[in-house]
């Protein structure tokens, strides 16, 4: 049975795994969460009969499709028998055209029990992520100070059943100019939006959630602008951290890295932090000197927090003092202020 629907009762039929079958490079470009590229065409052949289609018309670009296609049909196949063994599968191509209609006919006629195409294709599916950030969510912010351990404050929460996004682990970055350091590339901005996107939309029903405070810019990726601004309007756990406890977490988080990555960083917030900053700092890590490269740094990074969190509404910003870094003792006690918030204790706490 070869069935053509849309976004929404797709995204309903969540259990059967997707064939994408665009070419390796809109993939790359952009995909659905979970999605196998399987391509019907390769990056050159898509370009090739692009170009006929231009130059000669439909007829003569079909008609080299079915010369390039013909060699790859049983691999098609083989491939989707090895994500569907079930034999139930989803296929799409950009616009649901003739790609996804030509692979699930083949399908189909190859004794696949269901194939499901998209109408509108993943042209459709963009439009539905970009959607998703239109709307309303009940978001809990986790502020502090860089040095935080806001990363590993967001996992404890996870631990103690609460609903988190993490926007640093989806960016593969960690905001900051050393965020870059220890993380695999990061995505494209179009696949950045497609995985927050499908994570928003798991925890469609979810009480509230918690993300971290972050700047619109994580790395490369940019939070799309009408999330951003849901995400400085909510309410703020600031964990209030000394400098003192922050440094040694730094350290310990970046200096198993490298001094030339770490100079990198150094050089990127040469501006910000001033010529003789800058000097120091790097004179500093040619010594292995690496709490005064963590305490300059800080002196920048202090700052510009100090300068986001004051533009909020104050009323907005619940500060909780703490005097550790432990992330498990810190989710605690910013699930305790959350807990005497909504009965109406509106005090800060120190741990």
């Amino acid at each position: 049975m070869q069935l053509s629907v849309p976004i929404e009762e797709w995204n309903q039929l969540s259990d059967i795994p997707i064939m994408d079958v665009r070419s390796p490079g809109e993939y790359t470009q952009g995909h659905m969460v979970d999605a196998h590229s399987i391509p019907l065409f390769s990056n050159e052949e898509r370009a090739i009969i692009g170009t006929l289609y231009k130059q000669t018309g439909r007829e003569e670009a079909m008609h080299k499709a079915l010369e390039m296609v013909g060699p790859h049909m049983i691999g098609l196949v083989e491939a989707a028998k090895g994500i569907a063994p079930g034999k139930k599968i989803k296929v799409h191509c950009w616009r649901g055209g003739m790609r996804s209609s030509s692979v699930a006919w083949l399908l189909n006629t190859m004794g696949f029990q269901e194939v499901f195409t998209l109408q509108g294709g993943y042209k459709s599916y963009r439009k539905w992520i970009l959607s998703l950030y239109e709307k309303d969510y009940p978001l809990l912010i986790l502020g502090g100070r860089t040095g935080s351990a806001k990363t590993e404050v967001l996992k404890a929460l996870k631990q103690m059943n609460e609903s988190v996004i993490d926007l640093e682990a989806i960016a593969h970055h960690k905001g900051s100019a050393f965020g870059w350091i220890g993380e695999s590339e990061q995505p494209s901005q179009e696949q950045f939006e497609n995985n927050l996107g499908a994570q928003l939309f798991s925890l469609r029903n979810a009480e509230n959630f918690w993300l971290e405070d972050e700047s619109i810019s994580i790395g490369k990726n940019r939070i799309p602008i009408q999330l951003f601004e849901k995400l400085r309007s909510a309410t703020v756990y600031f964990l209030d951290i000394p400098v003192e406890i922050r440094i040694p977490h730094l350290v310990n988080t970046y200096s198993a890295y490298g001094d030339e990555k770490l100079a990198q960083s150094i050089l990127k917030i040469h501006k910000r932090l001033g010529g003789m900053n800058t000097k120091l700092a790097l004179e500093g890590l040619a010594k292995k000197d690496y709490e005064l490269v963590a305490r300059l740094a800080l002196k920048y990074y202090d700052k510009s927090y100090e300068a986001g969190i004051n533009h909020r509404a104050p009323n907005s910003v619940v500060r909780i003092h703490s005097k550790t870094i432990d992330p498990i003792k810190n989710a605690a006690l910013i699930l305790n202020h959350k807990l005497k918030n909504k009965h109406g204790a509106y005090q800060t706490h120190t741990i």
